[in-house]
This record gives structure tokens, C-alpha cells and sequence, in this order.
């Protein structure tokens, strides 16, 4: 008899956090529960696959960053699959299944996938398995949990067809050069692979999976009865794959109750669950395998390197100023901050440039994880981190983030985030490690089907850190090497740069708004943002102004550690002569203020120059305590750089001064958008012009898109979908950009 060999499938991911590669390890893992071999590879490792010569199925996992772009382990692909030289048949050989990760509160949904997988359309690739569109905003396992569940079946049913197809092919070239050929001849493995499923083609995948298609108005009840089967009704405990989980039933199965018959007493909280869902049989995730080992090693010495910084492309530069934008009884503490980066001839920028600021873990923060897992003693040990040998995980190494040689304290300051809202897969790991069995519970109710909603109340919508979940469950002691697993990396944070170095030659300028987080379940008291809340610590007592500390000579300015960032096309229009509007209420003025500089310093180093109409929608709570950059803004505007300034005050009494009895005072940036309709309509469909939006992802960019829809209904008198496709068609241009945060 010969060997059986197990079909295989391919996996690639693109992924800028974390998440696409860990449900496509997921997925990897998974395979030989299902009698299949998965390939898994970053969309980054050409070396390791050849789509121009794959025969086998291929399964896509990619998310989305910044303006809709692809991930940055995505951008030589997509790059090499754009060429124009491919002909129109390149992929007319593939078949592919693509699930894409997004967030509606952003623009470009799910764009990244949706960008790979438009141009494999067009190179004629085939889909065997309809795409899912998984919504950050409401939770990515709405969609992620019932597509994973239908892949098996999709990946089984397109194996059994490429294999027929192999066997149609085989004997139509048989008969053409007429000779006999029986079913004994196809290969062993070809007749496996036509027993693998009942599917009698992979296309029906795609109709009886189509509910995928749209993730943005997708919801629990609207995607339930495309997840798997409830086991709750079985008793014990067992083992079933990833779509299904495990079946936990330490209780009865809930019955409809009347909560006040029942008179129960207890609230549910982080820690604590009531029925329904405290009575339910649950369906946990795979508990996922281990792969790391990590040890503690005393030494005499650790040789740190200050963060885990390349110097060759991360700078450490003194904040030479700081300045309070805000009054300090504003709902928001604004904050001007100012670099010195003349001794980085490296770091030239422009205006709309962003950068990204490395901040470390806040030292008391790391001090309780410490205590909390009993390390404290070992705060100056050596880490020392390798691949576990017996690891079933696929394609397992060390992250590359970990760096070698370092102590326990520098890798939870410098290289974990240990503030990140800890996923389901980590509260699954925890439960294992979890001695009180009531605790235990919670937290599989927590990762379980049955308690995603919980997930989201106390886990996920307050962003509960890891730290925070941990001394919440005091019996649960993880062992340090799972923390190095689930832990993601710490990373930077991005900004906007607020100045033009025409303006600020070797200064570089950003605003930013004090984050805070509010008290919750799992959060007795309030914390600010991590970055934010140690670079007002830089700063206070006593904000650093401009020339303090140079004149004095006795304090030394404190530093940060700073990058640009790569692929920004936020930027002025490059041909000056072309009007361009500009969106920014709050913090989302500053990049403008660096188009206005750059513009200034243009006219006054050309006056003859021919320069296009500019525009500033601003807005904010109140004119006398968070109007940012007020004196610049109207000094750009009576030297004629800025052409129109429109301002509005959502919490003021009075508006603007060409508001009337019959027009409605503007409140936000879209209702004076809206009031200057057909100015704004013709620079854009009728003079080339730009428009630039920068600020809060979750509603005013929204708000701002859906007012521009109405605005080109009205003024050029088309439908919904007409209006919709000329802005569509304005972003393709690259002439409706965003800059936009959650």
C-alpha cells in the first residue's frame, strides 16, 4: 500500500499588529485535525512560496492600516502584483479564499484585503470560498468565528474539484491521443483527494457562504446561524476542532427565567457572571500551543542598549519647548510640544509627514507585573528566549522584537505591551493557570462564544490592559513565557507633524490631546494614555518653554526617542497653482498648520507665483478655551495665506458671524461644510482641487463623508450611488485624503 499523503493548502497573511498572523497560525495549527497540510507564510517571505506555480488552494488572512493601505509585510506584494506587465491570465491557475481584517470607524474598510483581492479578480484568479469582511468596530470574531468554521468544508470541497479537474484533464488528453486509461491510473493521492468531501464543486462554497460579503452592517443575530452547531446540551468535556472549540458543561444548560421571580442579588461584572450565561455549557477556543521557553538567569551584568532602538533610523532628540493649548477648565488638555532635531540632518520632513514616538512602559506599571508574578528579585536577571523543540506550533520563532542579552525589567519596559487588551486566545492560556476554580470559569465564560458579549463590556470596550485583568484574577499565575507569547509587541505612536521646516528650520513641532481612560469593572480608578501620560510627565511640573532651559543652563532637556514614518501622502498639493480644502477640528488642525507655513514661506520667496484658493473648516468646544493656534490661524488669514477660515463651537451660544435667524447656527465641521456646499463641490469636481480631512476616525471623518455625499446629490443632481462613486473616484485620485485615529 502506498504512504498516504495528506493534501495541502497554502497560508498567507499580511499583518501590521499581530492579529491576521495569529488566526492564520491559527488556521495553520488546525490543518492535521482535518487531514490536511497547511503552508504558512508572510505575504513578506517570497522565498518560501511561488504563487506564479501553485497548484493548491490558497488561503489569504490580511488586514488594513493607516488610509486603507495594505500592512506593511503586505506592500511588496501588492506592489509586485500591481505591475501592468502581468498579463490579464497571470493567476488564471489559483484558487483562492481571502479573509479580510478592517474597522467601519474608519475609512476604507477592509481595504487591504480588498485591494489584493481586486487585482487577483482581475488576473483571473478563482474564489472558492466566499470573503469575509471582519469589523474591528463591533468585534472581528462577529465574522472571524463563522468563517473559520465554513473554511474546512470550502478548502476540502475546492481540493476535490482541482483533483477532478486533474482527472478530466488526464483522460481528455488520453482520449485525444487515443489510448485506454482506467481509474487505476490516477495517482493515489488524486483519488484521496476525491473522497475528501461531498462538495460537488468549489463555486457552491461561494452562494452558500455569501453572507460574508458585507462585515460592516454584520452583527451576532445577523451571522448566527452561520456559526457551528452549540454543544450545550451535552454533559462532560470534550475535545472537538477549532470551529467548534471545546465543550465546557460544569452547570446546566439556562433556562428562560424571569429575573424578578429569581430576586438574584448578584451584578455581573468583570469577575462575576449571572444567568443566563453563568448557567451555560460554553464553547471555548482551542487552547493554543505553547512554543516559547523563556529562563532567568543571574548575572553580574546585563549590557542594555537604552531601548530597542536601530540608531540609524530612530533618533533621540531633546523637547526644546512645550506649551498648554487648552485652559485648564477645557473638556481636553492640548498640549504643543517642540523638537530639537538639528543634530539629525537625517530627519528633513515635510508638512503632512507623521513620525512615531517610542515610549516605554510606565515604570510603576512594571513594577506591579513584576510583584504581581513574584519576579520582583529578578527584575535584573538575563531573559533568555528559544523556540520550545516539541512545539506544534506552525512556523514558531522568537519575535524578532525580543532582543538577546537583555534583563527581565528592559522587556517588560521596552519590548512588551503590557497594556494590550488581552484576545481570547490569552484568557484561554490564562484559565489553565488559574487555581480558583470560579475564576477559572470566568475567564473560559470570557473567551467562550457564549459570553463574547461579556468580552466586549469588560474586556475589550474599556481596553482592559493584560495588568489590569491579572490583579482582577489574583489565583491566576501565568508563567512568564506565556506573557512573552501573548504580549505583542510595544509599539510607537504615531503623530502628525505640526510645522514646516521652512518655517522651524532643525525644529519639529505636534500636538497632542491627553488620553484618559475612565474607571470600569476591572479598572477601579481612571489611568491616562500611555504615551501621552509619560510625555506630560516629561514635561510637569513646570511646562518647558522655548529658551528656559538653554538660558538658565541648569536643566537638562528631556529627550525622546523619535522615527519618521515611511509612504505618506498627506501632503500639499505638489503643484501649488491647485486650491485644496482642509478638515481639522481639536488636535486635527496640526498638520494643517505645517501646510500653512510651507505655504507662507512659498509666496514669500516667490510673490509672482500663481497660487491655488486654500480653505480651513475648524472646530471646537469653545472659542475662548480650545480654539488651538487662534493668533496663527487669523494672522494666516489677514496676510492672505489662508483664504477662507470657517470656525464653529459645538458648546457656544453664539456662532459665527454670518449666521442668521434662517440658517442654523454650525455646530460641527460638516454643518459649515455643508453651508459652503457649492464652494466646496466645484473645487473639487469642477477645479482639481484638494481635500484633506484629519482627526476623529469614529465620527467626524464619518460625518464629514457622509455630508460630502449629500453635498455632490445636491449640487450636481445625481443618486446616492452617482455621488458615492465621485468620491470614491476622488480618493482613487488621491485628492480626498485622510489622517485619521480611533
Amino acid at each position: 500500500m502506498p504512504c498516504e499523503v495528506k493534501p495541502r493548502f497554502v497560508i498567507l497573511y499580511g499583518s501590521q499588529k499581530g492579529q491576521a498572523q495569529s488566526i492564520a497560525e491559527g488556521i495553520a495549527e488546525e490543518a492535521e485535525e482535518h487531514g490536511l497540510v497547511a503552508d504558512l507564510s508572510c505575504l513578506d517571505q517570497i522565498e518560501k512560496y511561488n504563487l506564479e506555480k501553485e497548484t493548491a488552494p490558497v488561503v489569504f488572512i490580511v488586514s488594513t492600516t493607516g488610509d486603507g493601505e495594505p500592512p506593511d509585510n503586505a506592500l511588496q506584494f501588492v506592489k509586485r502584483i500591481k505591475k501592468k506587465t502581468l498579463p490579464p491570465d497571470h493567476y488564471k491557475h489559483l484558487c483562492y479564499a481571502l479573509l479580510a481584517l478592517g474597522d467601519t470607524n474608519y475609512a476604507n474598510f477592509c481595504n487591504g484585503g480588498k485591494t489584493i483581492e481586486r487585482r487577483l479578480q482581475e488576473l483571473e484568479a478563482k474564489q472558492f470560498y466566499a470573503t469575509g469582511y471582519a469589523d474591528d468596530g463591533i468585534g472581528l470574531e462577529v465574522v472571524v468565528d463563522p468563517w473559520l468554521a465554513g473554511l474546512w468544508k470550502a478548502i476540502k470541497g475546492a481540493l476535490s474539484k482541482m483533483a477532478s479537474d486533474r482527472t478530466a484533464h488526464i483522460k481528455e488528453n488520453a482520449a485525444d491521443s487515443a489510448k485506454t486509461t482506467s481509474d487505476s491510473s490516477i495517482p493515489d493521492v488524486q483519488l484521496n483527494l476525491l473522497s475528501l468531501t461531498d462538495h460537488q464543486d468549489c463555486e457552491s462554497c461561494v452562494d452558500t457562504d455569501s453572507k460574508f460579503a458585507s462585515a460592516a452592517s454584520s452583527s451576532a443575530s445577523a451571522v448566527s446561524d452561520l456559526r457551528p452547531a452549540s454543544s450545550a446540551g451535552s454533559s462532560g468535556l470534550a475535545s472537538h476542532s477549532r470551529g467548534s472549540a471545546s465543550v465546557f458543561t460544569s452547570a446546566p444548560q439556562a433556562q428562560a427565567v424571569d429575573a424578578e421571580v429569581l430576586h438574584v442579588e448578584l451584578a455581573a461584572s468583570l469577575t462575576c457572571s449571572i444567568p443566563p450565561l453563568s448557567e451555560s455549557a460554553l464553547n471555548v477556543p482551542a487552547l493554543p500551543p505553547s512554543y516559547l521557553d523563556v529562563s532567568l538567569q543571574e548575572v553580574d551584568s546585563v549590557e542594555e542598549i537604552g531601548g530597542p532602538f536601530n540608531k540609524e533610523t530612530i533618533h533621540n532628540v531633546p523637547i526644546s519647548g512645550a506649551v498648554q493649548l487648552t485652559r485648564g477648565d477645557s473638556v481636553k488638555t492640548a498640549l504643543f510640544l517642540e523638537l530639537d532635531i538639528s543634530a539629525c540632518p537625517m530627519m528633513a520632513y515635510r508638512p503632512g509627514d507623521s513620525f512615531n514616538v517610542f515610549c516605554p512602559n510606565r515604570a510603576e506599571e512594571v513594577d506591579n507585573l513584576l510583584h504581581r508574578l513574584g519576579l520582583q528579585d529578578q527584575r535584573n536577571y538575563r531573559v533568555n528566549v528559544t523556540l520550545r523543540k516539541d512545539t506544534t506550533k506552525k512556523g514558531a520563532q522568537v519575535p524578532a522584537y525580543i532582543p538577546q542579552s537583555v534583563s527581565l525589567l528592559f522587556l517588560l519596559t521596552w519590548c512588551l505591551e503590557i497594556r494590550s487588551v488581552p484576545k481570547k486566545a490569552f484568557l484561554r492560556a490564562l484559565a489553565e493557570h488559574t487555581g480558583d476554580s470560579v475564576q477559572k470559569r470566568r475567564l473560559q465564560e470570557l473567551c467562550s462564544k457564549q459570553g463574547a458579549a461579556d468580552y466586549n463590556q469588560y474586556v475589550r470596550d474599556p481596553s482592559l490592559s493584560f495588568l489590569e485583568l491579572l490583579i482582577s484574577f489574583p489565583s491566576c499565575s501565568p508563567p512568564l513565557s506565556l506573557l512573552t507569547e501573548h504580549l505583542p509587541k510595544l509599539q510607537p505612536r504615531p503623530y502628525s507633524a505640526a510645522s514646516s521646516c521652512l518655517r522651524h528650520p532643525g525644529k519639529l513641532h505636534f500636538v497632542f490631546n491627553m488620553v484618559e481612560f475612565p474607571a470600569s469593572s476591572g479598572r477601579p480608578a481612571g489611568r491616562r494614555g500611555l504615551c501621552t501620560g509619560w510625555l506630560f510627565d516629561l514635561i510637569n511640573p513646570g511646562l518647558v518653554f522655548p529658551g528656559k532651559a538653554e538660558s538658565s543652563g541648569s536643566t537638562a532637556l528631556p529627550k525622546i526617542h523619535v522615527s519618521f514614518r515611511p509612504g505618506c501622502t498627506f501632503r500639499p498639493p505638489s503643484d501649488p497653482s491647485l486650491p485644496f480644502i482642509m478638515v481639522g477640528p481639536g488636535t486635527g488642525v496640526a498638520p494643517f498648520i505645517g501646510f500653512l507655513q510651507q505655504r507662507e514661506a512659498e509666496r514669500q520667496k516667490d510673490p509672482e507665483a500663481v497660487f491655488g484658493e486654500t480653505w480651513l473648516f475648524f472646530g471646537c468646544r469653545h472659542r475662548d478655551r480650545d480654539y488651538l493656534f487662534r493668533e496663527e490661524l487669523e494672522s494666516f488669514v489677514s496676510r492672505g495665506t489662508l483664504n477662507h477660515l470657517k470656525v464653529c463651537f459645538s458648546r457656544d451660544d453664539r456662532g459665527e458671524e454670518e449666521s442668521t435667524p434662517s440658517t442654523p447656527q454650525p455646530r460641527y465641521v460638516q454643518h459649515n461644510l455643508m453651508l459652503h456646499s457649492q464652494q466646496v463641490t466645484d473645487i473639487l469636481l469642477k477645479h482639481n482641487g484638494y481635500l484633506y480631512v484629519c482627526g476623529d476616525a469614529k465620527n467626524m471623518a464619518k460625518d464629514v463623508n457622509e455630508t460630502l455625499v449629500e453635498m455632490i446629490k445636491t449640487e450636481l443632481q445625481v443618486d446616492q450611488l452617482d455621488a458615492m462613486k465621485r468620491l470614491a473616484s476622488l480618493r482613487e485620485e488621491k485628492r480626498y485624503l485622510q489622517d485619521i485615529w480611533g
